[in-house]
């Protein structure tokens, strides 16, 4: 504790006297000050124990009195000591009442205790406190160590949150919680996610202070590149002081060690993960699971998904790869946390990602791109994101599910969607994949002939076509559907393979012409 009034009180050699402002002798000392000035209040800082002569002071004028000690107290000064027996015997009840007025403490000083003896008590409390406070951070890093080797990141939550005399949680990538202590504080850390957000917006390293009505929490960054890798929150129920100070800081210190740690062994596990999914796509079932072992071995042994991601807009050259850091984060954060294994593996110009088939990784990546708008940049992860997801494969099929993926993706940039999944191709119709410019040419060229001839009023040639395709070349149940003889509609039919220079009896002519007029006639 630093020094206060009552502890100068106390202090038996200074044989101090107090005259006003009795109940608030508890506030602490910043400094002893001496001036003589009229008005000193442009010199102090607040937190002073003003000490006097009263050698230019009216001290005997109630109204003077009034005002000096107004400007005093609003100053934030904490006491006055008044020396007798150098310019007045006894303090002038003038300033008696002023102080009792105002509640500032008013201090006698006896004339043979120097204000030198009263300043070097201020001065050695004060050494004496930071010194506490210096042993103490020391002693609280010593026990911050010993509870992160031994117990982890939980184990220093504990041991900090003991020390602020608070709570404190721990976030990763994403912003999700990891970790709280004591386990009350789940709650209320997982209120502060928002605040996390903005936290990482900020180049590390970077904090900030939420005031809410039950605590004061710090949100502090771990990690020593510019992007965020984690952040710690610290809430106390009022601002930390030295020694608690030490303790969040060493907290940082080690468990920014731990996030460094992790992204080592992390990129060692990525150069492992890249050699996997290469033997896995180059037909290598056997060595991919040799090299996997423990570490994806499980992975491999269930069925698994392929991800194929790219960006939607073509990033700048200074942000190479910036456009999958929010996705990484965010299946990378759900596969922590619910103990799954994961691969993440750059692939030229796209991101790979080989997770669980419906496990969180997968959740994760589908939910994170369905928050993104095609072709526009998302505020806080870079360019948006295109995605193909295969269908659930095992080892032997890794590299059709990756061309499934590729074949998703290319859908998914066609049809401008920044999801398409292999099942809705496989399940659904052949006819949304005509949706494309090049097709619509073609459709366009083949068909243009007939309808040159159905605008001079000489027949309806494309409706005859599409009538007769779409009952199989039924010529009665075709005329039937125009409302024409068959012979009319025989006549017609031979009109087109004139036109085109085709024969109908052709079944890829006739697929041909199904589909173009599909194509620009998708009502139909």
């Amino acid at each position: 504790m630093p020094p206060t009034l009552a502890s100068l009180v106390q202090h038996s050699a200074l044989k101090l006297t107090v005259r006003a402002g009795e109940d608030r002798l508890d506030t602490p000392v910043r400094w002893a000050h001496v001036s003589e000035l009229a008005d000193p209040v442009p010199y102090m800082e607040g937190g002073e124990l003003l000490l006097v002569t009263a050698l230019q002071l009216d001290a005997e004028n109630p109204e003077a009195m009034r005002r000096y000690v107004k400007r005093l107290a609003g100053a934030g000064v904490v006491g006055l000591g008044f020396a007798v027996g150098v310019n007045y015997p006894d303090i002038p009840e003038a300033l008696v009442d002023a102080a009792t007025a105002e509640d500032l403490p008013l201090i006698e000083v006896p004339r043979r205790t120097p204000f030198l003896a009263i300043s070097k008590a201020v001065s050695a409390a004060i050494a004496a406190d930071q010194y506490r406070a210096v042993t103490a951070g020391f002693a609280a890093q010593r026990e911050l160590t010993r509870q992160a080797l031994g117990d982890g990141p939980e184990g220093l939550l504990g041991a900090l949150a003991g020390q602020v005399d608070g709570w404190a949680a721990l976030y990763d990538a994403s912003g999700a919680v990891v970790a709280t202590a004591p386990e009350w504080a789940a709650r209320r850390a997982a209120r502060l996610t928002p605040d996390v957000e903005r936290l990482r917006e900020r180049t590390a390293p970077a904090s900030l202070v939420v005031a809410g009505a039950e605590d004061r929490v710090e949100l502090h960054s771990l990690g020593t590149g510019r992007r965020p890798r984690a952040a710690l929150a610290v809430g106390t129920a009022s601002t930390l002081g030295t020694a608690e100070r030490y303790a969040v800081h060493s907290a940082i210190a080690l468990l920014t060690l731990t996030t460094e740690r992790s992204r080592s062994l992390h990129a060692a596990e990525a150069r492992i993960g890249s050699a996997v999914l290469r033997m896995l796509l180059a037909g290598e079932p056997d060595h991919a699971l040799a090299v996997a072992g423990d570490l994806y071995g499980e992975l491999l042994d269930a069925p698994f998904r392929l991800v194929v991601a790219e960006s939607a807009t073509p990033p700048a050259a200074e942000e190479e790869g910036a456009w999958a850091a929010g996705l990484v984060d965010a299946v990378e954060s759900a596969a922590a946390r619910f103990g799954e294994a994961l691969l993440v593996v750059p692939y030229g110009e796209r991101l790979v990602l080989l997770v669980a088939d419906g496990g969180a990784a997968q959740r994760a990546a589908v939910e994170y791109v369905a928050r993104v708008e095609v072709g526009r940049p998302e505020p806080a992860d870079g360019p948006g994101l295109l995605m193909g997801l295969s269908a659930p494969a095992g080892t032997v099929a890794a590299a059709p599910a990756y061309k499934q993926a590729e074949q998703a993706l290319s859908v998914a940039r066609r049809r401008g969607k920044a999801l398409v999944e292999h099942e809705e191709l496989a399940a659904g119709s052949v006819l949304p994949l005509l949706a494309d410019e090049a097709v619509r040419a073609f459709a366009d060229g083949l068909l243009r002939a007939l309808r040159e001839h159905d605008a001079t009023g000489r027949g309806d040639l494309v409706a005859s076509l599409r009538a007769w395709l779409s009952r199989h070349g039924q010529w009665d149940a075709a005329a039937a559907d125009l409302g024409v003889h068959r012979h009319t509609l025989r006549y017609r039919m031979r009109r087109v393979e004139e036109i085109l220079g085709r024969s109908l009896d052709d079944p890829d002519v006739r697929m041909e012409l199904w589909l173009s007029l599909k194509a620009t006639t998708p009502v139909d």
